[in-house]
């Protein structure tokens, strides 16, 4: 009798550290995620003070445009909680894309090389933080049901194991872009 029990001991400790290695696993997996897309919102904020540059040579006049934009940039920065940081996002994206399409109302800058690598670049940009988005969202969707469903609900909840944030308010999910003022930014 004690051998059995001895050996469901055993086999309960051997699936309690198996659920805890997954759920670190998986955590860990929602953090290399969220440095993949920390990357690529870097590498968009590198971008923009070079793309105002370009098109403020062309269009002084729409200083408003450009400014919010950079004020957006150097607001997103700061901000570190992700959904914070989804929703200023969503911003940056309705800024830049309002950059973009004045720049088509200026043919010598729409013909300019070194605007035109910028906005090659912001796209490219864009696409990789997309990916990086889709593959973060389903790590933290991963994850959350570990720390859900039974038996890890219980493993994850006695060693502290929290809800992972969805990055969701992104470019490409124009549905949720809050409309902004762009000319009200000074």
């Amino acid at each position: 009798m004690s051998t059995i029990v001895i050996f469901v001991a055993a086999l309960i400790l051997v699936a309690g550290v198996i659920i805890y290695n997954r759920l670190v696993g998986a955590r860990n997996q929602v953090s290399t995620a969220w440095s993949d897309i920390d990357v690529q919102l870097q590498r968009r904020y590198d971008l923009i003070p070079r793309l105002v540059d370009a098109v403020d040579q062309y269009a002084s006049y729409e200083r408003a445009t450009l400014e919010a934009v950079t004020v957006l940039r150097a607001e997103a920065m700061q901000v570190a909680d992700v959904e914070a940081r989804g929703e200023v996002e969503a911003k940056i994206s309705s800024g830049l894309g309002r950059l973009i399409v004045l720049a088509e109302s200026y043919p010598d800058l729409k013909a300019n090389e070194n605007f035109l690598n910028l906005q090659n670049e912001l796209v490219e940009t864009e696409d990789y933080l997309q990916f990086a988005r889709r593959y973060y969202n389903g790590s933290v969707r991963d994850y959350n049901t570990l720390t859900e469903t039974v038996p890890s609900n219980l493993l994850a909840t006695w060693f502290g194991f929290d809800r992972s944030v969805y990055f969701q308010k992104t470019s490409d999910d124009a549905a949720n872009v809050p409309l902004i003022d762009l000319g009200s930014v000074e």
